[in-house]
């Protein structure tokens, strides 16, 4: 175990995976995703907290609250991705590193949905790949946390 600790962020209506436009984000439900999150964190040694909320303010606190007991986050902030600056300023605020996934390829959908606010201040993105953009992404962001360790920089 390298003793490092992930929380995983799914924002609004991710609830509905599995019933809500499956040509769009698959059949795989919230449970599945958080199950193979979970199998993956034990293969990779590292310990996992998901958190699923269709609040802004929920996530907010929620990011506030486990700060100092988690090293990285991985975030599908879903619709608040392109609208919320508050969380943008909040990920920024706690000083963590953090990678952004989305089960579609935003890029191909419509137009509001192809700037991130958050893109630009993530370690990483990984988008378009169903359910393996969060493994993807949870390997990233454990690589990019070994990397840091190694590097000798500090921990926020």
């Amino acid at each position: 175990m390298t003793g490092r600790r992930i929380t995983v962020i799914h924002g609004p209506n991710l609830r509905l995976l599995g019933r809500r436009e499956p040509e769009i984000y698959g059949t795989a439900t919230l449970e599945a995703v958080n199950a193979a999150l979970w199998s993956l964190a034990e293969e990779l040694g590292v310990a996992l907290e998901t958190f699923q909320s269709n609040h802004e303010g929920e996530i907010l606190d929620h990011l506030e609250s486990v700060a100092t007991r988690t090293d990285g986050f991985l975030v599908n902030a879903a619709g608040l991705t392109h609208t919320s600056v508050a969380l943008r300023d909040g990920l920024l605020g706690v000083g963590r590193p953090f990678v952004e996934v989305h089960l579609s390829n935003t890029a191909a959908r419509e137009s509001f949905r192809h700037t991130s606010l958050l893109a630009p201040v993530a370690a990483g993105v990984v988008y378009g790949f169903g359910l393996q953009s969060y493994l993807l992404g949870l390997r990233g962001l454990v690589a990019h946390l070994h990397d840091r360790a190694r590097s000798g920089a500090p921990h926020d």
